[in-house]
């Protein structure tokens, strides 16, 4: 039986780089390197966003930039906070897609790797309720 997410791992050029992404961006915070120790595939660290595990790894970066992405639930009241975050780090913003009202926003960007990442400010419960109200609400 599935208990729940364990971790994800992002393959990055540079360990240094990506560290100040997420240490930037997501207040992570490092809770291991394996320097010259190599227990993995590559040189690795961890880190904790809230209680979520974040691995990094060692290696070439995605050939392309995709819509994949993995989304982080922020506040309202902290979207223009994040979005100073992300261009005081350089990185590049992705327009947002289209959206209806009441389905939250979200920020988009690409870090040096091709990863999207999505800070969003609404939950699954606010845009099942959204869509449920049809097309016709939009106007």
């Amino acid at each position: 039986m599935i208990e729940g997410l364990s971790h994800m791992t992002f393959i990055v050029r540079d360990l240094d780089r990506m560290t100040e992404i997420l240490e930037g961006v997501f207040d992570a915070r490092e809770v291991y390197a394996s320097d010259a120790e190599q227990f993995s595939l590559s040189r690795e660290k961890f880190f904790l966003i809230g209680d979520i595990w974040i691995a990094i790894m060692e290696g070439e970066a995605l050939p392309q930039r995709s819509y994949n992405h993995i989304a982080f639930k922020i506040d309202e009241a902290d979207f223009d906070d994040y979005l100073d975050r992300i261009g005081g780090l350089g990185l590049e913003l992705r327009p947002p897609r289209p959206r209806v009202e009441g389905e939250g926003r979200s920020i988009y960007f690409y870090d040096d790797d091709n990863h999207m990442f999505e800070l969003h400010t609404g939950t699954l419960a606010d845009r099942l309720g959204r869509y449920a109200r049809g097309l016709e609400a939009v106007e």
